[in-house]
């Protein structure tokens, strides 16, 4: 279809190939599916109010918009369209698009001539400046300008498009009868939906000005709330390419190829689609990469080419990663993405463009929050964004300085007051978007602090308000990061609580509603890595965790490295376990990660006492759980103390007076170390530790020993027998440490 339409419309505006004059500035013209569309005006017109139920013209209205702005589709899903609609007037249209298909050129003559009907007499069917109205206009205005070579070439046009719609639904018949149970007779909803599919785009021809608009918002709003719907990365590239083969100077093309390609991680294509923009929007770009100078040619709108560049920074900060520890791959393009701020705070300033200033001091912030004074930037942003009643921007910044604040340590009761402000501006300005931000931050906050109750409750309330709201053409606004950060969270909390059935369920529904291409797809890969990960640590089986460390360290090298250390340890490697540990350990605290350095510093500790060290052991424990205490890291300080526990314990400290047994204050010095395993028992098995097992077992065997009961001890030493034969022995056996 697509070389009919060319031949018809465009070969008089190009010569070689080239295009000579801007396409769309034809607002519309005809096709066989705009013939067909025609049709269904036509025949809603002549019918009855009471051949058509209220329910069913509603639902044709409901239908017309789409498939007045939309682009071709083919005549078969059009045909499906309307039945699902209003089955009686998909029979007539059918019959209409039949008789004028198979009969004479004269047939669609007659037909258009007849169209202007519409708008005779005192109470004309169609009012001229509705939206129907205008289409009409549009079509008989365009085919009268028709020359007859043209005519006779649409009207084959239109032969061909029938003739391949009954083809197409004899044979979706065929296959209905042949292979359709009766429970699917039903049409799924995603095949009557009239968002723009990929076999839709495939058949069609070039698109008008306003098909092309539509199409590009759709797309937009797709990609921004709903991915799934969307076309996939390579699709949409190749309709924008089509779309800029004929107008190599639309802009909006180019900007939805800058949203398209960082969805497949091509940060370069998306630099070149916005440096295109820049080119459109200034009439004529320079970039001076000496000097960073951006010159227009004709100096139009230098406000719009400031807030174009401030979107540059976010995408030289995209680029930024860190492959090794000690090389910062990232900071030429830092270096990049501060020239470009530079450069827009220059023209904004030029153009008293205060909006735009904002904007650039809140990204000054994100480039420059690894200062320790970057919190006066961020306050005094938050305080001009309200000045200037930018609350999209004034929420933004109180949400980073809860954010600073909760790894400064802060209280929850501060940090949940100022996320309790942000909210009220969210409310009060219906920023729906920023809600559901602010509530992945409470869940992410209660699960930095340890609180995995609190995390649980604010993560569903997120998934629960998001099942409720819809955002525009039906869409659910259930795919934002907020969304996919929430359910990450709720896998993690199911896996530490050993319900990994639940945890796959949740990552499973994850992968379905973020496929792999999606831009969000790395937090839940991420996510489903590291419980794999843990799974297979628990399970002793070390060949199978030490393949996972190269898939984590490639969404997170900082991980990935961690996790790597890990491994080594399990595997008796200590030497290569504390040089990599040292390592991240000095990265991090450069990086001012505490979490990970707790965790490091453990790690370390725990190293030490397998080399039977365990008095170095001691200093970076106590270090770790003063760390833990000043930044409130509750989970963290309770494993803390477990290790300070066991520490001592091997040293030899009392059982009466060794904290280990001072949980148990309310029992004996010895009854308190077999409830103690007794209660740890079960909730190891639950999340399938099966190694720890093995070790719990060995303190039970020891200490019914010791108390002289043989029946409950030859139980607990048939346990780890089972369980030492099971599972490999690549470090140190326990009992080289008692």
């Amino acid at each position: 279809m697509a070389s009919v339409h060319e031949s018809l419309y465009f070969n008089p505006m190009m010569t070689n190939g080239v295009v000579h004059a801007n396409v769309f500035g034809i607002k519309d013209w005809v096709t066989p599916y705009k013939i067909a569309v025609l049709v269904l005006l036509n025949e809603m017109s002549r019918t009855g109010e009471g051949a058509v139920s209220l329910m069913e013209r509603r639902r044709l209205n409901q239908l017309l918009l789409p498939l007045l702005q939309g682009p071709d589709i083919t005549l078969s899903k059009l045909y499906k369209l309307i039945e699902e609609s209003c089955p009686q007037l998909a029979n007539s249209v059918q019959i209409r698009i039949k008789l004028m298909a198979e009969g004479e050129l004269k047939d669609m003559e007659q037909f258009f001539d007849d169209l202007s009907d519409s708008f005779s007499g005192t109470e004309p069917e169609v009012h001229k400046t509705s939206v129907v109205g205008l289409f009409l206009r549009h079509m008989i205005l365009a085919y009268s300008k028709l020359s007859f070579s043209q005519v006779f070439k649409l009207y084959t046009a239109l032969q061909q498009y029938f003739q391949n719609g009954e083809k197409k639904t004899v044979e979706d018949a065929d296959m209905e009868l042949t292979s359709r149970d009766e429970g699917e007779r039903k049409m799924e909803k995603e095949e009557l939906d009239v968002s723009v599919r990929e076999e839709e785009v495939s058949c069609s021809g070039p698109l008008s000005q306003k098909q092309a608009e539509f199409f590009l918002s759709q797309q937009a709003s797709l990609l921004k709330n709903d991915e799934t719907k969307a076309l996939t990365p390579a699709s949409l590239q190749k309709e924008l390419n089509n779309l800029l083969k004929f107008n190599p100077d639309f802009a909006e093309a180019h900007y939805l190829g800058y949203l398209n390609n960082p969805a497949v991680q091509d940060v370069v294509s998306s630099t070149h689609s916005l440096l295109r923009v820049f080119w459109i929007g200034s009439g004529f770009i320079y970039w001076r990469p000496e000097k960073q100078k951006v010159m227009g040619a004709r100096g139009l709108w230098p406000a719009e080419i400031t807030r174009e560049l401030a979107l540059h920074v976010p995408l030289h900060i995209k680029g930024h990663v860190e492959e090794e520890l000690e090389i910062d791959r990232g900071s030429v393009i830092s270096q990049q993405a501060e020239l470009a701020l530079q450069e827009a705070i220059r023209i904004a300033q030029e153009s008293n463009d205060h909006v735009c200033l904002q904007h650039c001091l809140s990204w000054l912030y994100v480039l420059g929050q690894k200062r320790s004074d970057s919190y006066v930037l961020l306050e005094h942003s938050v305080k001009k964004a309200v000045h200037f009643g930018l609350p999209y921007l004034a929420s933004l910044g109180i949400q980073s300085l809860v954010q600073q604040r909760a790894f400064a340590g802060k209280t929850a009761n501060k940090l949940m007051d100022a996320l309790k402000d942000s909210d009220l501006l969210h409310w009060k300005h219906s920023l729906s978007e920023l809600i559901d931000i602010s509530i992945a931050q409470k869940t992410a906050i209660w699960r930095l602090y340890g609180r995995s109750t609190m995390a649980l409750q604010q993560a569903q309330m997120l998934l629960s308000m998001n099942s409720l709201e819809a955002v525009n053409a039906g869409v659910q606004q259930n795919n934002t990061e907020s969304f996919a950060v929430a359910l990450c969270h709720l896998a993690e909390l199911h896996a530490e609580q050993g319900c990994f059935a639940a945890a796959s369920e949740v990552l499973k529904h994850l992968k379905e509603r973020f496929p792999p291409n999606s831009q969000h797809a790395q937090l839940w890969m991420l996510c489903d890595q590291k419980i794999q990960f843990d799974r297979a640590m628990n399970d002793g089986k070390y060949h199978l965790a030490d393949s996972l460390v190269t898939g984590i360290t490639a969404l997170n090298s900082i991980e990935g490295v961690y996790r790597k250390a890990v491994v080594l340890q399990a595997q008796n490697q200590m030497s290569e376990a504390h040089k990599l540990l040292q390592k991240l350990l000095v990265h991090c605290q450069k990086l001012k990660n505490t979490e990970m350095v707790i965790s490091v510093l453990l790690s370390v500790a725990e190293l030490y006492w397998r080399s039977s060290s365990p008095t170095i052991a001691l200093p970076m424990l106590l270090q770790a759980l003063a760390l833990s205490k000043e930044y409130r890291l509750q989970y963290l300080a309770s494993e803390t103390v477990l290790n300070l526990a066991f520490a001592q314990l091997i040293l030899g400290e009392s059982a009466r007076t060794g904290p280990c047994w001072k949980s148990s204050s309310t029992h004996g010095p010895i009854e308190g170390p077999m409830l103690l395993g007794a209660g740890t028992g079960p909730i190891l098995g639950q999340r399938d530790c099966k190694e720890r097992i093995r070790d719990v077992v060995y303190f039970q065997a020891r200490l019914y020993h010791t108390l002289g009961k043989t029946q409950e001890r030859n139980r607990c030493a048939m346990l780890f027998r089972q369980l030492h034969q099971e599972l490999p022995s690549h470090g140190v056996p326990l009992i080289n440490h008692l």
